[in-house]
């Protein structure tokens, strides 16, 4: 496995707009007690929130050409995130259902869809203009991660809670790799980050969900997530990477960077959806298997 490009922490120009490309997987998230769906995925959210933030991102991946692929590239261009590397494949948008147990999002049946994908030549050359890569386990380009790190001045992935099997094989890629370790236990986090770290990884991220998130570098910072309205958690941890690598990216304090990302997830709560953008759904069906239209000519 290629390891990634650089063995220093991730860092640019304090207060330079940082660029960041956010590669991968989308989804429409379908809440049927609600009728409604959201746009999302991991890398969709994480450039949805770069945005917002003020970086300058861009979305690559796959959109269907059915009612719900529309929902997603509709809100990524609502929201100023660059579609150019956004392919739009005939056929059904990936789709998963989310039910909601005391504010915390549990998912249960779901479809890729078209989201599959293949990084082309022109994908890795115009990922070695951005600041900052981010992928993730739900992507489904671990075959090609060691050409994307390679083509990439700093490649983020999430880990979620992927088995450390998983996490052995593809960390050695990664500038910043985040695990996920919701049980909250910070002496658990801490020796996962120290292993994550010994991977390879110049920048170790470990989220403790409602009990905050940990960075390892040379050194350990740790900061506790603040209370606040829990409504939903979808999406909380995408906007916390977000919050994350803006902040990296920009050179700004870790401890600062860490409390800053920690109250970002938390206000993400407030609300259902990853990151708004509510559409009806048909209750006849599931929105994944809405009859696709043929795309524009692109």
């Amino acid at each position: 496995m290629t390891s990634h490009r650089t063995s220093d922490p991730p860092g640019g120009r304090q207060g330079a707009v940082p660029r960041l490309l956010a590669v991968g997987d989308n989804v429409v998230d379908v809440y049927p007690q609600q009728g409604v769906m959201y746009p999302g995925g991991n890398a969709v959210n994480v450039a949805v929130h770069a945005q917002r933030l003020g970086a300058q991102a861009a979305y690559l991946g796959a959109v269907g050409t059915d009612r719900a692929g529309e929902v997603v590239l509709g809100a990524l261009r609502s929201e100023g995130v660059s579609t150019a590397l956004t392919r739009i494949v005939d056929g059904p948008n990936a789709a998963a259902v989310v039910h909601v147990v005391d504010g915390n999002r549990v998912f249960a049946d779901g479809d890729v869809g078209v989201s599959v994908f293949e990084l082309s030549a022109d994908d890795l050359q115009a990922a070695s203009t951005y600041d900052i890569v981010h992928t993730g386990e739900c992507s489904n380009i671990e075959e090609q991660l060691s050409q994307l790190a390679r083509s990439s001045h700093c490649l983020s992935f999430d880990f979620s809670e992927r088995p450390w099997d998983y996490v052995q094989q593809y960390a050695p890629s990664a500038s910043v790799a985040i695990w996920s370790a919701p049980s909250g236990d910070l002496a658990h986090a801490t020796r996962q980050a120290e292993r994550l770290r010994a991977l390879g990884p110049p920048t170790a991220v470990v989220t403790l969900g409602a009990a905050g998130a940990l960075i390892l570098q040379e050194t350990l910072t740790y900061r506790p997530a603040p209370a606040g309205e829990i409504v939903d958690t979808l999406g909380a941890g995408d906007a916390f990477i977000a919050r994350l690598l803006v902040g990296l990216a920009q050179a700004q304090d870790i401890g600062a960077v860490l409390s800053a990302a920690t109250s970002y997830a938390t206000a993400n709560c407030a609300s259902f959806g990853a990151f708004g953008y509510p559409t009806a759904i048909n209750p006849q069906h599931h929105p994944v298997l809405t009859p696709p239209r043929r795309s524009d000519p692109q």
